[in-house]
């Protein structure tokens, strides 16, 4: 690069000169001509020594860069064969490892051969000797082995079904007795929180007289009063030789009770003819229909019901005045709503459902002295007619088993009316035949030998029977109990069920002195 550099210079330098001696020619004419071609003369001399000098100097530089080129090149190729050799080495080392390895596995394989030869020799004499066993095992049990094979499956099936019986026995005992003590929990507890109070009324309407004159009134001229007021409010009007009394005599609670209301204000009022009779029990039968529409809806207030057809509502209020064994029909119904919500939420489930089940499973008293059939069937084809649920007309239709229970709030209903219905004081006659009761369950409890003393309990459910200290074995303790179980379910009617209890009295006595 530099030498091409200095000939450029060169020729520019001549190029220099020419254009000088151009110039002194022209500045001093044709006598300095000659000067300034020996000076250009001079000047080419020079310049081409130094271009030769230069191209020397190139020369000399590009043979010792070639030089250092060719020692690198020389070196680099060294290294390069070197590590060749190195990677060859390496190389052939490999290859006798390989060679080695595989001698080691050729050798292992052989071995493994030899091993699985001896293994396979080995089976085929355990199966003869298997096979000659089980000839032996054969010959001495007389049977086939598939023979031997139903057998132990027969003999471990038995076993199985014995042991699986006597499981599932155990786990019926427990769950049953399970059952019974959460059932137990739940009815006490419903029962407990259940505060509703309410005396036995008297089914007959009687209406009291201020005088017997008052008696003749009502008659009337030739009877006339009587049979407009017994044709107008559908009752019979008894007048018989109770003093100062009449009665009022219908299958219809309803109409009864108009009769009452109209022939009150009528004795009241004093003004007894046929029109006055017509006007008082058009009149009675509006405040009575009020009546029953109020307690209807006190009833949904009561429970907490909500969304029923206006017709269950009336027909549900006209359970006011309808009695059962001298308990109040919608009291009742009110008592079996809140037990079977209670028996609900111990169960958790929905206790709404089942407190209008409860509410509306006697519906059909209110109008059973109309339509043919039990009330239950009666209460749950109203129910259905008016778009109640599947849930609330399956409780009402099975509550006295007249349809087989379908789901959780069937059982609920039956059994909170069974509470309602038996528990102390529900019913009329229930103080006299509970005390009869009890008595009557330890007095035939007593009657067996070995029983000392017996104590009925939880209002006629239970009877505990102390035996006597003098009989040693347990098992006549249970056959006790069992007898007096069957006595009492030949003899006696009661609701629900009743537990018999045995125990044998102990008795240990000290002074200290």
């Amino acid at each position: 690069m530099n030498f091409f550099t200095a000939i450029v210079a060169l020729v520019v330098g001549v190029a220099a000169g020419i254009g000088a001696g151009f110039l002194l020619s022209k500045s001093f004419g044709i006598k300095n001509i000659e000067n300034a071609k020996a000076q250009a003369r001079a000047i080419l001399r020079e310049a081409a020594m130094a271009a030769e000098q230069g191209k020397r100097e190139k020369l000399t530089e590009a043979k010792e860069e070639i030089f250092k080129l060719r020692q690198e090149v020389e070196r680099e190729g060294k290294e390069r064969r070197s590590e060749l050799q190195r990677a060859e080495r390496r190389l052939e080392q490999k290859e006798e490892n390989l060679d080695k390895k595989l001698d080691r596995v050729a050798h292992r394989e052989e071995e493994l051969k030899a091993k699985q030869e001896e293994l396979e020799n080995r089976m085929l004499e355990l199966d003869e000797i298997k096979k000659k066993q089980l000839e032996r095992l054969e010959e001495i049990a007389r049977m086939t082995s598939e023979e031997a094979r139903e057998l132990l499956l027969r003999q471990t099936e038995e076993d199985a079904q014995h042991f699986l019986g006597l499981r599932i026995k155990e786990l019926e005992e427990k769950t049953k007795r399970e059952a019974d003590r959460k059932a137990r929990e739940i009815i006490v507890t419903a029962v407990q929180r259940c505060a509703v109070e309410h005396t036995s009324e008297s089914a007959v309407s009687v209406v009291h007289l201020p005088s017997d004159e008052m008696k003749g009134r009502i008659i009337g001229r030739e009877g006339r009063n009587i049979r407009t007021f017994e044709t107008l409010a559908g009752v019979d009007l008894i007048v018989d030789d109770t003093p100062e009394a009449v009665t009022l005599s219908s299958f219809d609670p309803v109409r009864r009770e108009i009769a009452r209301l109209s022939l009150e204000r009528l004795v009241t009022d004093g003004r007894i003819h046929p029109a006055r009779i017509e006007e008082l029990i058009e009149k009675a039968t509006k405040d009575v229909e009020n009546q029953i529409m109020e307690a209807g809806e006190s009833a949904l207030l009561e429970t907490g019901v909500k969304n029923m057809h206006p017709e269950l509502v009336r027909t549900l209020g006209q359970l006011k005045f309808r009695f059962s064994y001298g308990q109040n029909a919608l009291q009742h119904s009110l008592e079996v709503a809140y037990v079977s919500g209670m028996i609900a939420a111990e169960l958790g489930i929905d206790e709404e459902i089942a407190r209008r089940a409860g509410l509306l499973h006697d519906l059909g008293k209110a109008v059973d002295h109309q339509v043919e059939g039990p009330h239950a069937l009666i209460g749950a084809d109203l129910a259905r007619r008016f778009n109640e649920s599947p849930e609330v007309v399956s409780a009402i239709a099975s509550h006295h088993e007249d349809q087989e229970a379908k789901s959780i709030y069937d059982v609920i209903v039956a059994s909170a009316d069974a509470v309602s219905a038996s528990r102390p004081g529900a019913r009329r006659e229930s103080l006299d035949a509970y005390v009869k009761r009890l008595e009557k369950l330890e007095e035939l409890a007593k009657t067996f030998n070995g029983v000392s003393k017996a104590y009925a309990i939880q209002a006629g459910r239970e009877i505990r029977v102390v035996v006597t200290p003098n009989i040693t074995d347990d098992a006549i303790v249970h056959k006790i109990a069992y007898d007096i179980a069957r006595k009492i379910e030949e003899e006696m009617k009661y609701p629900g069920q009743i537990k018999v209890t045995a125990t044998k009295e102990t008795r240990a006595t000290e002074y200290a002195k």
